[in-house]
């Protein structure tokens, strides 16, 4: 079975080997790094659970009640940094991590925060009358975003858990929506995804043909190195490159080529994410060039169908259940953790899970016997899945 938890301290020589396997600006490949984000991770996660005793926000025009961010801004004002979930993907025979995946509650922000930085790309179409003939051109010209989007990302599975039967990627991409909607006041009112460009990997580190083509132009470092100073400050790209236009037809092709382009691997995930809503918007990334994806956070259904209910009393592990999707506890110690399973609803409102499901999440040290509920559809290897139904 698996379940997802936040990231601890013992979780790093893992988390390590699997930032190593991508170059993910927000889980980069340092040791010392992962400890600080693995420790304010937990930090965050203590915060949140603060914020389900918080009275809501009063709803104001244009917002659902609840919406926004107050808390997490309220937290940066006082830390200097935004609340940072880091989920890991535990078997839970083996004790062994397989995967991981993010949550930053507010990318970037109005000063004294940096900006959130991309390339808006838009189209010149240039004309000549006495020729009779023209071209149009796609022009890049830097982006600064001061709006404070929540963002997702991390997302990493050992390559052998990889089209697994489960779809644990699935799971550990949904389940950032999941707790989003257990505690929306920590969050944005808009959803940020930055998909990863095309990147390849040898002995001597990341190689981006738009990096080498176009960025490294004007911030003379190599990938890594670049990707190293973001996590102390990315002030050396607002110095650094251009605040003018860009005309992209100057790039040799091969960096043309990859603009808004994902790799392979993290196609799935970008479809996944295309399914619930979220559009790209002709912004992409100054450092590969991979497309920059958002939502809405309320028009996110996940969001908008997590709940919490009542626990009930463990069911039989063969008994049938009619629903499927993500539910999750937080325990007496203020652990978030969470799975997959059938589950069932009964007249009192009260969720039933099964024995096996129920003692995974340590179910019995629920805080207040409570629970988070989100359906979704079931993987089809799961047994009897087909026969289930979720809630739509």
């Amino acid at each position: 079975m698996f379940i997802v938890r936040r990231g601890k301290t013992d979780d790093v020589s893992t988390l390590l080997k699997l930032a190593r396997m991508v170059h993910f600006i927000n889980l980069p490949a340092i040791k010392e790094v992962l400890e600080d984000k693995v420790a304010w991770s937990r930090q965050s996660f203590m915060l949140a659970q603060e914020t389900a005793l918080a009275k809501p926000r009063k709803a104001v025009k244009g917002k659902a009640a609840g919406a926004g961010h107050d808390f997490s801004e309220m937290v940066r004002s006082v830390s200097g940094r935004p609340p940072q979930f880091l989920f890991v993907l535990e078997e839970t025979e083996s004790k062994g991590v397989i995967g991981t995946s993010q949550i930053i509650a507010q990318m970037g922000g109005p000063p004294p925060a940096q900006p959130n930085l991309s390339l808006q790309l838009t189209r010149k179409v240039m004309f000549s009358e006495s020729l009779q003939t023209g071209a149009t051109h796609t022009v890049a010209k830097l982006h600064l975003d001061q709006s404070g989007p929540t963002e997702i990302g991390g997302l990493i599975m050992q390559p052998s858990f990889r089209g697994h039967k489960e779809k644990l990627g699935r799971l550990m991409s949904l389940v950032r929506f999941h707790y989003m909607g257990l505690y929306r006041q920590m969050f944005a009112d808009r959803v940020l995804a930055e998909m990863m460009g095309v990147v390849t990997v040898d002995r001597e580190g990341g190689k981006s043909p738009f990096w080498e083509h176009c960025t490294r132009q004007f911030i003379n470092l190599t990938y890594d190195q670049a990707d190293a100073f973001c996590q102390e400050s990315k002030e050396f790209i607002l110095a650094l490159f251009p605040h003018e236009e860009i005309y992209l037809s100057l790039l040799p092709p091969p960096a043309r080529a990859v603009v808004g382009q994902v790799g392979p691997e993290t196609v799935p995930a970008k479809k996944m994410l295309e399914k619930l809503g979220f559009k790209y918007h002709m912004r992409v990334d100054p450092f590969d060039g991979g497309p920059h994806i958002e939502a809405a956070t309320d028009s996110i259904s996940l969001v908008r169908q997590t709940r919490r209910v009542k626990l009930g009393k463990p069911l039989k592990d063969k008994a049938p259940t009619k629903d499927f999707g993500i539910v999750s506890v937080i325990d007496a110690d203020g652990e978030f953790i969470a799975a997959q399973s059938g589950f069932t609803i009964d007249k009192q409102g009260r969720l039933g899970l099964p024995d096996r499901v129920y003692s995974a999440l340590g179910a019995g040290a629920a805080i207040d016997g409570m629970a988070g509920v989100t359906a979704i559809e079931p993987p089809l290897g799961l047994s009897d899945a087909s026969k289930r139904k979720t809630n739509k």
